[in-house]
């Protein structure tokens, strides 16, 4: 009975020669998590948290130069923009302008010839209108289709009414000022007179 009592007794008592107490256990277990947390003996050298604390810092210092050349070179982003639209909305005309000086060029021409007749005088005339119209059309001027079309309010000024026979009402029966497209955009509706039936008086 002796004999066994001690075995038991042994069988207590851990290779450290303590006694494996329930206490002395959760204590063991504990020890190994609780130096997770603590830095590295090499690592909690002075020597090397300071070589840690100026890499760190060298790395903020690139960081912020970074951001400050980033910032320079958005406000000249901004700068050169705010030129360039300011040089596009000063200079918009200027392609058009210089397609029109020849067309200024030869009314003067026309105006300051002598002895001309008044056909030659309106022939000439007549040909710087088409030069202008040519100039203009390349811009992407077109005239609105007026006489004998349907009355359309937004291609369309309706000043007059005209009682008529010949024509469907609201029909364009004269146009009084020609109107004109921008490519697809109506810069100038037609001035025009428009048909009217006598059931509509």
């Amino acid at each position: 009975m002796k004999n066994a009592e001690i075995k038991n007794d042994k069988e207590k008592i851990n290779i450290n020669g303590t006694p494996e107490t329930p206490e002395a256990k959760k204590g063991a277990e504990g020890g190994a998590g609780d130096g997770e947390g603590t830095l590295p003996a090499e690592e909690a050298d002075p020597g090397v948290l300071q070589k840690l604390l100026s890499e760190q810092t060298a790395r903020a210092d690139d960081y912020y130069n970074r951001l400050v050349r980033l910032q320079a070179d958005f406000e000249n982003f901004r700068r050169r923009t705010r030129q360039d639209m300011e040089n596009f909305y000063k200079y918009a005309s200027e392609q058009l302008i210089r397609a029109l000086l020849p067309v200024l060029d030869n009314f003067e021409r026309a105006l300051a010839a002598e002895g001309d007749t008044i056909d030659s005088f309106k022939a000439g005339v007549e040909m710087i209108y088409r030069q202008l119209l040519d100039v203009l059309a390349a811009e992407g001027l077109a005239a609105i289709p007026a006489c004998g079309e349907q009355f359309d309010p937004v291609r369309h000024e309706a000043v007059l009414q005209e009682e008529s026979g010949d024509y469907p009402d609201n029909t364009v029966i004269e146009e009084l000022r020609r109107g004109y497209f921008l490519k697809d955009k109506v810069i100038r509706p037609s001035m025009v007179k428009v048909a009217r039936t006598s059931q509509n008086k």
